[in-house]
């Protein structure tokens, strides 16, 4: 504003002092241009309103995201060179944003506008997007003006998942096998019906309500807890590959669910995430909302979070996602998973990578614990159980 200021008392003075017609017309001519720069800088951006379409709501990791941001005003000033920019609290969405270039406008006296935008490759995790960044600028940009206009909205963008034939662990090609669950315990935090009283029942079971009404003793029903197919533990620790990792997690939980089975899935770290049954679609999209946020976030070793937790695991195939194979884990699923008979290790690499003398050295020593050790690339995960069976 003081430039502009100066700048007309610049022209006038010229016109002034020197006279004649050229300096009177170029104090003519820069009147509009400052005068609109005068008015832009008492133009109030913060009542205009913005509104976001988002047309991919779901999304999946390395896929397209498109959206369309609608911003209306109820004051027609003339806008002359305005930018539209998303701005959102994650670094690696404003990364993509700026990657995918920014939208110059002019939207004059149009109470209303709109801009389409579209970024390929989205990041996985939950993205949320604060507004969009509205700037606009005079005719020469002597006066620029910036201002965020609220539209804060949540994007989810789950992991990609591979189309994956999932087999359970040692069963031989030419038989079929289907999910088996066994009765653990009672849970009897969950009533789910009453019966005739039998020998043996517990004082603490019995259903007090119907014998004050009917005088016979009836005994709560309560739901089992059922072992699981398969149990999948999960490698939260900082690692080059974890984004892979979670593919593959995510690829091996849409692939049993397809193939009517049942898993658990534990995922230590903080937060700790436990989902003891996964059989149904809606228990599957609860485990992929949590792979869709869940980051490399672990500050101890897996060895050190998974002790109690594995010991009350029940079941006879465990399948263990991890970039490194250490033999701190190998000895903490030998010495608590005490009913295990078949454990299969995923070791996630890059395309090419070249194992080191020590992670040999870990590999094998798992291998004589009598676990089975998959080193697996990102490409072929389509065939990881298919492979891991032959071997």
């Amino acid at each position: 504003m003081v430039f502009v200021l100066i700048l007309l008392f610049l022209t006038f003075a010229f016109a002034m002092f020197q006279g004649g017609f050229v300096s009177w017309f170029i104090f003519y001519i820069s009147v509009p241009f400052i005068i609109y720069s005068i008015l832009l800088s008492f133009y109030p951006l913060r009542n205009l309103r913005a509104e976001r379409v988002v047309h991919t709501p779901r999304v999946q990791s390395g896929h397209r995201f498109s959206a369309t941001v609608t911003v209306s005003r109820t004051l027609p000033f003339p806008l002359l060179y305005t930018v539209l920019e998303e701005h959102a609290q994650s670094p690696r969405f404003n990364v993509r944003m700026a990657e995918s270039g920014q939208r110059l406008l002019i939207p004059g006296f149009h109470r209303q506008f709109s801009w389409d935008y579209e970024i390929g490759e989205m990041p996985r995790g939950e993205h949320i997007l604060e507004g969009v960044v509205l700037e606009t600028a005079d005719f020469f940009g002597w006066v620029k003006k910036r201002q965020l206009l609220p539209a804060r909205q949540s994007i989810l963008v789950y992991p990609n998942t591979v189309e994956m034939k999932y087999r359970p662990i040692g069963s031989s090609f030419d038989q079929g096998s289907i999910a088996a669950p066994f009765t653990l315990v009672k849970d009897t935090t969950m009533a789910s019906g009453i019966r005739d009283y039998q020998p043996g029942d517990r004082v603490s079971w019995i259903h007090w309500k119907s014998f004050a009404r009917t005088q016979t003793m009836r005994t709560k029903e309560f739901e089992d807890r059922q072992s699981q197919d398969l149990f999948l533990l999960d490698d939260r620790s900082p690692s080059p590959v974890f984004e892979k990792q979670v593919e593959l997690i995510a690829s091996i939980l849409t692939s049993v669910v397809a193939s009517h089975a049942s898993v658990a899935y534990l995922s230590p770290g903080t937060p700790r995430a436990f989902f003891p049954l996964i059989q149904s679609d809606e228990q599957l999209q609860r485990a992929l909302y949590h792979l869709a946020k869940v980051q490399d976030d672990s500050d101890r070793p897996i060895e050190a979070l998974v002790g109690q937790d594995l010991k009350q695991v029940r079941v006879s195939s465990l399948v263990y996602v991890t970039g490194s194979l250490s033999r701190g884990i190998v000895d903490e699923i030998h010495r608590n998973v005490t009913s295990l008979s078949q454990c299969l290790c995923f070791v996630v690499i890059e395309k090419g990578q070249l194992l080191t003398p020590e992670d040999e050295q870990n590999h094998q020593y798992a291998r004589s614990k009598g676990f089975r050790v998959k080193v697996i690339e990102p490409g072929n995960f389509a065939s990881a159980f298919m492979e891991a069976n032959r071997s």
